[in-house]
């Protein structure tokens, strides 16, 4: 044995516990990213990641509380990130707030996010999409997110006050259903446009959406 690696410092019980949780909620992001909650068993996740299933049920309850932890461990990043974004635009804006540049602050920040996170925060982009139209998932999304949509839609309500609430709502209610799509990163689109388009390039995406969506807003006017 090397001097090196005799003098490494032996793990406490506290970091091997939290890198097997770690590895745990990885696996699970994974496979609930691709076949979502009732597709997955937590077998499946104890394969994955190489260990017995007891151990996936030494950590967490059942499949549901594995589920709800993997959504919980990175909507408070996403979530915050989005909502220190929206109150820098709205100061910055101050009395005349734009609904392309508070969709800029919403979108953009997201799709930085998962872009430069690498595979993991990937991952949790299309973990979301996924299950964002479950009732699961749904749940959810209530839970960790309707403080900063919530925050986004009283940004619009100023950029656009002599529009319906309604129309606003549905507004973000068409957003979000692009944004999703284009987390859940299908290959369609690639397909469709023979590989001009691809469904991984978020770089592109941030490029167009906010002011391809702020047209629409625009356009709902009476």
């Amino acid at each position: 044995m090397s001097n090196t690696a005799s003098k490494r410092p032996r793990r406490t019980k506290a970091e091997q516990r939290a890198e097997s949780i770690e590895q745990i909620l990885d696996a699970a992001e994974y496979l609930f990213s691709r076949s979502g909650l009732h597709g997955v068993t937590l077998r499946d996740v104890a394969k994955r990641v190489g260990i017995h299933t007891t151990l996936v049920h030494y950590y967490f309850e059942d499949k549901q509380h594995l589920f709800e932890a993997v959504f919980a461990r990175r909507a408070g990043v996403t979530s915050g990130r989005r909502m220190e974004a929206l109150s820098k635009y709205e100061e910055e804006a101050g009395d005349s707030p734009t609904v392309e540049g508070a969709l800029h602050a919403f979108l953009d920040t997201d799709l930085e996010l998962y872009h430069e996170g690498g595979e993991h925060w990937m991952n949790y982009a299309a973990f979301c999409a996924r299950v964002s139209n479950t009732p699961e998932g749904a749940e959810l999304m209530d839970v960790h997110f309707d403080p900063v949509v919530l925050k986004l839609v009283s940004i619009l309500k100023r950029a656009l006050p002599d529009y319906a609430e309604e129309d606003i709502f549905w507004g973000y209610h068409f957003v979000t259903g692009s944004l999703m799509n284009t987390l859940a990163r299908t290959g369609r689109i690639d397909r469709l446009s023979g590989g001009v388009c691809r469904s991984d390039d978020f770089p592109a995406v941030k490029k167009r959406i906010a002011r391809f969506m702020a047209a629409g807003f625009l356009a709902l006017k009476d």
